[in-house]
């Protein structure tokens, strides 16, 4: 069997970046897809992933990107781009924000999946199998107050994934959800919260060892590494400290009645 080749989306930071590391480390062929190119072009001389820049919001952009990958077979869709604006209330909440979430986590899995689903067979039927993993959030299974526009938007996303793995019954394409809680990386809250570094801090402040965009790239190779009759439908991961959405701990954390050493 060739070489198995990924296509990994939001690959110019943030998890996206380090999945195309992590599956070039653990042996891939890796198209890193995101719109700026002058990180995709760093991380192609560094890692040897091929950039390729493209706004998946684009129908004529999602179009070529197909076109371009029709040169070799795509054994896997990894997922990441996407992201977060505004923390406001529903009432509060500005359409313009909500309809940008919608697109770049929702609509932008449609349209690949859509793509790229012949190309995906077409490996599967060659090689074995072939892999879609989605990043969603932990912000799909639960609700928080100023959240309800990402909520929203990575609940969809789960259930595209949810609806997918079912239409797929029967065929070798093995569907991969990976649910992150707290995940510290240098621009996804930055982003949210409008530019204001400061604030973004603050989310993260006293939280012993969020999750970082590596642990996240780990369970992803995992999942795709594999053998290829083991389908992980559904991965939630948090850091220690986050028990639960609504529940983190910030300072130390320390076993109840242990003496510290």
């Amino acid at each position: 069997m060739a070489t198995r080749r990924a296509v990994v989306t939001g690959a110019s930071s943030g998890i996206g970046e380090a999945a195309a590391r992590a599956l070039r480390g653990s042996g891939w062929d890796v198209v890193a897809v995101a719109r700026r190119a002058d990180r995709l072009a760093a991380l192609e001389a560094e890692v040897g992933a091929v950039a390729y820049a493209a706004d998946l919001t684009s129908d004529a952009d999602v179009q070529a990107l197909t076109a371009f990958l029709a040169g070799g077979p795509v054994h896997a869709l990894v997922h990441v781009a996407g992201g977060a604006r505004g923390a406001d209330r529903v009432e509060d909440g500005r359409v313009e924000d909500w309809q940008w979430m919608f697109d770049v986590n929702v609509l932008s899995a449609q349209r690949l999946v859509a793509a790229l689903l012949p190309q995906l067979r077409q490996a599967a039927a060659s090689d074995g199998h072939a892999d879609t993993v989605f990043v969603t959030s932990t912000a799909a299974q639960t609700a928080y107050a100023g959240g309800a526009g990402y909520n929203a938007a990575k609940a969809g996303e789960s259930m595209l994934a949810h609806a997918l793995r079912l239409e797929l019954n029967g065929e070798p394409i093995r569907v991969v959800e990976v649910a992150p809680g707290m995940v510290h990386t240098p621009e996804f809250t930055v982003n949210r919260l409008g530019g204001d570094a400061v604030a973004a801090e603050r989310v993260y402040e006293g939280v012993e060892s969020p999750l970082t965009a590596e642990d996240v790239a780990d369970v992803i190779a995992y999942a795709l590494n594999a053998p290829g009759h083991v389908n992980l439908d559904l991965i939630t991961m948090r850091p220690v400290a986050q028990s639960a959405q609504h529940l983190l701990a910030r300072g130390p954390l320390r076993p109840r009645g242990v003496e510290a050493s």
